[in-house]
């Protein structure tokens, strides 16, 4: 297989011929060569091969071919030599999303902005569109795509099944439904990667990982769906824990519980769009708070040992580390933001009060001189989880999103893994071109999926 980087151009030639450069031809192992089969996503048809004299890398489809195969667009694309006399012309690459309206400036929600953040920057090197589960015709295996037109404004083309899919799509709820569970398995069984299967659930990401005597020291005790028993026993032990909903996001429903010693018990959580505090006397008068807001089996929870992390002004900071796979398929951090917590705050995220540092901000506040290997020691840990949730994981994962909290004894831990992790930190002004480092690496991930990977210099 060879792969060459190539001008498409259109022709108003209606019959079935590709016009090839003499250095494409070359390159393209089509010297010589009648006919040749062109294959654009889920399409293939054959055509007849004429050279011409023009210098650089090009190709001329007609109409009759473009039409027929449904090339989107004239630019910029990879080529790739299959078997004998076979082509792929590509990759087309798909992102996968959905949004509350039917907006056709805004189709994705929250999520356009970063969306058309992908599709401009894919646009160079790939065909690249995004669709929602309706856009989808599996009869005819279509897609009615939306593209970015020249002025960065959607426009709708139909094109072939793509050839990899990355999935951002929105709601835990959808995912779970029968309908997304077949979209899923329908595009595995024609073969097509997607990757970044499902958000994950975090009593399974701590069960997989504490099993794992690599990682296992990373993740601090957890227990799912905990008896009251258990909860005491916790905090007895560590005096400090948190209660968290298993499949939330954005630290809703988050209790920071603690003992303190011939004062009582407190638990700390939002209400309201504020930081509330409640103090009990008893284990058991908080227990009856808890099971009267969750229910008496506390089902659906997990109870987690809290770590004292480092703090800056009496605030607690915690990371969000911005994993990506690359295009030789490796780990790697692309994005690091330090968060800290607001006052009174039970985490550390933006939309509750936290604010957004650079980690070399934060580390050097906590460790001085020793900021940087710090630091250097948190990357490789978090490589290290990121490749053991990969191992122990039956689906494709491309993006990680985790959120690591450090001790004053320089102890990693990791509380959160998130398989679609959210963008905010990118917003620090510092933090900007990882923001465009991670976009380039999801390209970079679905060349390397669509085996359209650039070759080794």
């Amino acid at each position: 297989m060879s792969l060459t980087f190539c001008n498409v151009h259109f022709t108003q030639q209606p019959q079935r011929v590709v016009y090839v450069s003499g250095s494409l031809m070359k390159n393209l192992k089509l010297s010589g060569k009648k006919s040749v089969h062109l294959r654009f996503g889920g399409e293939r048809i054959p055509a007849a091969v004429k050279p011409i004299n023009k210098a650089g890398k090009h190709l001329y489809l007609g109409s009759g071919i473009r039409k027929e195969i449904k090339i989107p667009k004239a630019g910029g694309v990879f080529l790739r030599s299959l078997q004998e006399g076979e082509v792929q012309i590509g990759p087309l690459i798909g992102v996968l999303s959905d949004g509350p309206t039917a907006s056709a400036s805004s189709p994705f929600g929250s999520r356009t902005g970063f969306i058309k953040q992908l599709l401009r920057y894919g646009s160079k090197q790939s065909y690249i569109f995004a669709f929602t589960p309706r856009d989808i015709h599996w009869e005819n295996e279509t897609v009615n795509g939306y593209f970015l037109n020249e002025a960065g404004n959607f426009i709708r083309k139909k094109v072939p099944l793509p050839d990899v899919v990355y999935n951002r799509l929105p709601s835990r709820r959808a995912e779970t439904t029968t309908s997304i569970t077949q979209l899923r398995e329908r595009f595995i069984r024609r073969r097509i990667p997607f990757f970044n299967w499902s958000f994950f659930n975090k009593s399974d990401i701590y069960r997989m990982l504490e099993k794992d005597t690599l990682v296992g020291r990373y993740v601090p005790e957890s227990i799912m769906s905990p008896t009251p028993d258990q909860i005491k026993d916790l905090l007895d032990r560590h005096s400090l824990i948190y209660y968290k909903p298993n499949s939330g996001s954005l630290g809703h429903g988050i209790y920071r519980l603690s003992r303190i010693p011939k004062s009582g018990y407190y638990a700390r959580y939002r209400k309201s769009g504020k930081n509330a505090l409640l103090r009990f006397g008893s284990f058991a008068g908080l227990m009856r708070t808890l099971q009267a807001r969750h229910g008496r089996s506390l089902r659906g929870y997990v109870a987690q040992q809290g770590i004292r992390l480092i703090e800056i002004d009496g605030c607690p900071i915690d990371f969000r580390f911005h994993m990506h796979k690359n295009g030789r398929n490796q780990w790697v951090v692309v994005g690091i933001g330090a968060k800290k917590a607001g006052k009174g705050s039970v985490t550390t995220h933006l939309k509750n009060g936290g604010s957004l540092l650079t980690p070399d901000q934060a580390l050097a506040r906590a460790f001085g001189s020793r900021a940087e290997e710090v630091l250097k020691n948190a990357k490789n840990v978090a490589i290290t989880l990121a490749e053991a949730i990969e191992s122990h994981h039956q689906h494709l994962i491309g993006e990680i999103g985790f959120d690591i909290g450090i001790d004053m004894d320089e102890k990693i831990w990791m509380f959160e893994a998130n398989a679609k992790p959210g963008r905010s930190i990118f917003k620090h002004p510092s933090l900007r071109a990882e923001g465009r480092a991670s976009v380039e690496h999801i390209l970079e991930h679905c060349l390397y999926l669509s085996k359209f990977r650039r070759r080794e210099s």
